[in-house]
């Protein structure tokens, strides 16, 4: 089997080699509807594994291959925390990696185990998804193995969130009808204001899911990015139904746009039109805009925004 993949370069995470823990098949404790993968009955535990020697052996061989990788990212077919073998496979990936970070991508539900809690611990990154806070909407969307209780999940991301001392990322992928809602927009702003995350993606689908559902327009993703609280480090991940048309902003707007909601370049580029782009430029040359860099993006923010920061 197969459980090296790579090297892929992402804009949130920069470049890394990805490792399979389940390269057989789609072996996971969700079955989300966005999913890319085809659907599939859900699972407590992992049957098909490949082996920590054979990890570590394919691993070896492409570190070698290629030497300018930031991150070495645990994912799967499916839920890499089901990986019966996680903590020892960390143990001995941190033997080899030299300056390369660890990075896992998890659904968050195996943190109720506190052993699976404990292990991710040792990683240097963990992005956790986190789609919905009510119980019946976590359910339609995410149609969890049974057993998962959701306020158990919530519990256990902000434990972990306490305990945590590595680059801890949130990711919300929102679908049309379901946990696009003001309701639960605000729910889970209750809860990302207990956690510490040096990140939050918003994203929508961008690639064929499961089932038969549908992402939401970029113009919505921005509305909804509005809607959390403006010291919470939102990223807009998804480019998708990038459509939402070019405005004009005044000075004042700009600035006032960029104290609720601070934007990427990418966000300018897509939001601004032609004028309001070069009064961003003059704003900067005027000092009263900033580029500051967060987990490896850049955000135009207003210089009285970081001196208000500062002060407290």
């Amino acid at each position: 089997m197969k459980t090296i993949f790579g090297p892929i370069n992402s804009r949130r995470f920069g470049t890394s080699l990805g490792i399979d823990l389940s390269p057989s098949h789609k072996q996971c404790n969700f079955d989300c509807l966005y999913c890319e993968l085809a659907p599939a009955a859900t699972v407590d535990t992992q049957i098909e594994t490949p082996s920590v020697v054979e990890i570590i052996t394919d691993l070896s061989k492409a570190l070698n291959e290629h030497q300018n990788i930031d991150e070495i990212t645990l994912t799967a077919n499916g839920e890499p925390t089901l990986y019966p073998h996680l903590k020892e496979l960390i143990q001995k990936i941190d033997k080899i990696k030299g300056d390369k970070e660890t990075l896992i991508l998890t659904n968050s539900a195996a943190l109720v185990d506190k052993e699976v809690f404990n292990t991710l611990l040792a990683l240097d990154q963990v992005k956790l998804s986190l789609d919905a806070i009510s119980t019946d909407v976590f359910i339609k969307i995410d149609r969890p193995h049974e057993g998962i209780d959701i306020s158990q999940l919530v519990d256990a991301v902000i434990d972990f969130s306490k305990a945590y001392q590595g680059k801890l990322f949130i990711e919300i992928l929102f679908v049309r009808g379901l946990n696009d809602t003001k309701e639960e927009v605000k729910k889970l702003n209750t809860v990302l204001n207990k956690l510490n995350p040096v990140r939050i993606d918003i994203g929508t689908i961008d690639r064929p899911p499961a089932y038969p559902i549908e992402g939401i327009s970029y113009g919505e993703l921005v509305s909804i990015a509005q809607q959390f609280d403006a010291d919470l480090p939102i990223n807009i991940a998804s480019r998708v139904h990038a459509e939402f048309s070019q405005s004009t902003y005044t000075d004042e707007e700009i600035i006032n746009t960029l104290d609720k909601r601070p934007l990427t370049p990418e966000d300018i580029e897509i939001l601004f039109d032609k004028e309001s782009k070069q009064r961003l430029l003059d704003l900067i040359e005027e000092k009263k805009v900033q580029i500051i860099e967060r987990a490896k993006l850049e955000f135009y923010v207003p210089t009285e925004n970081i001196k208000r920061k500062r002060q407290k």
